[in-house]
């Protein structure tokens, strides 16, 4: 069985102020035209559809041609979506029902009530069936009314026990998993981010591959940058399109997936992207960028970063008559380097409490008096357990 494994759509997202329409439209064109020539036996949707949870009428346009052209390739193609967590899930559920009728299963949320289950979705092909187990972004909250006596507190736990009511057969059935989490490995550790990605403070996002390595394939959509947690059967196909400039480095492809038979490692393809624009960065003095400026990269999307030691006249300006979709301009030299380098010798690590006394005067425009300073000095000793 072959598949198509998309996910990080981000319609309607811009880069800096430029909107990425016309962008988005070329390349997801391209995915049609595979679609058309490869003739796939599922196209998979892992997440994030839409940049916002309330997406704009031009982003859901967007969209909607994209299904509508897939849907009229013959014979159809099932296509099945999850919401990550950008989408609003209520909003992606809206018309699900007809939209089934078209081969077009959507699934915004994950299981709520003891009697609700995952979304399955079954397939055929010459080896038999394929299950495909359509689990939306989750947060603990989301499933705390399916667990009566032993409610998750984690990620890990809330994927983990929801997988596991299923009672998936994975000894006889091809089973693929469709999720949008950011998962880790059980030695290796975190995947590669980028500067598009944000995630909690202190991993408590983080859900370990243990809850799903039994899959044969496991379909991820959250991060960026197409890569693989652990094996590579649990892969991130990462974006169509480089949705920020720490991705400018990153090579953007179309992953398409073939199950074999039971106990066979799938197989797994990139096809190459076409966008409109790329993504770059340039890094050198003023006249050094100008003068070897290429022809095909006018029309990207550039980040520059000047060295010049004295300050050029109107760079803006002159870099403006060059490129035509500017990011951001930025400055590193000695005299740049020298000034941050004094900034960091000016931060000096100050214990809580002076920096509390501090903050208290700034807000108060008064000095603590002695009660008061007794009782934080007894509060801060209380915290840091002093006796």
């Amino acid at each position: 069985m072959k598949f198509f494994h998309l996910s990080d759509l981000h319609i309607g997202k811009q880069l800096h102020r430029y909107n990425l329409k016309e962008d988005q439209q070329v390349i997801l064109k391209e995915v049609i035209a595979y679609a058309k020539e490869l003739r796939p036996d599922a196209i998979v949707i892992a997440g994030d559809i839409y940049d916002k949870s309330v997406p704009s009428a031009e982003a859901v346009t967007i969209f909607d041609e994209f299904l509508t052209e897939l849907s009229e390739i013959t014979p159809a193609i099932p296509i099945l979506i999850i919401s990550g967590n950008h989408d609003s899930p209520d909003r992606l559920n809206y018309a699900s029902e007809i939209l089934r009728r078209h081969h077009i299963y959507l699934v915004g949320n994950v299981p709520e009530q003891p009697e609700e289950h995952i979304e399955k979705v079954t397939l055929q092909d010459k080896y038999g069936e394929v299950d495909f187990y359509l689990l939306p972004f989750m947060k603990p909250g989301y499933v705390r009314n399916v667990f009566v006596n032993n409610v998750p507190e984690t990620y890990a736990d809330a994927v983990r026990e929801i997988i596991k009511r299923e009672e998936i057969d994975y000894n006889n059935k091809r089973n693929v998993l469709i999720s949008h989490q950011f998962y880790v490995g059980e030695k290796e550790g975190s995947p590669e981010t980028c500067d598009s990605e944000v995630f909690s403070v202190g991993g408590i996002d983080n859900v370990d591959i243990g809850a799903v390595k039994e899959f044969d394939y496991v379909a991820l959509g959250h991060l960026h940058g197409a890569q693989y947690v652990s094996r590579p059967k649990i892969r991130y196909c990462g974006t169509l399109l480089k949705y920020s400039v720490s991705e400018s480095t990153q090579t953007k492809s179309l992953t398409v997936v073939t199950l074999k038979e039971k106990g066979e490692n799938p197989e797994i393809a990139c096809y190459p992207l076409h966008p409109l624009r790329d993504v770059r960065k340039k890094k050198g003095t003023l006249e050094e960028i100008i003068k070897e400026a290429g022809e095909e990269e006018k029309e990207d999307y550039i980040s520059i970063t000047l060295t010049d030691e004295i300050d050029p006249y109107k760079p803006k300006e002159q870099l403006e008559r060059v490129f035509s979709h500017i990011l951001e301009i930025r400055v590193d030299n000695q005299r740049t380097r020298t000034k941050l380098k004094e900034m960091d010798e000016e931060l000096v690590m100050k214990d809580p409490f002076t920096s509390f006394c501090e903050f208290y005067k700034e807000m108060q425009g008064r000095e603590m008096n002695t009660q008061e300073e007794t009782i934080m000095k007894e509060i801060f000793d209380n915290v840091k357990g002093v006796e």
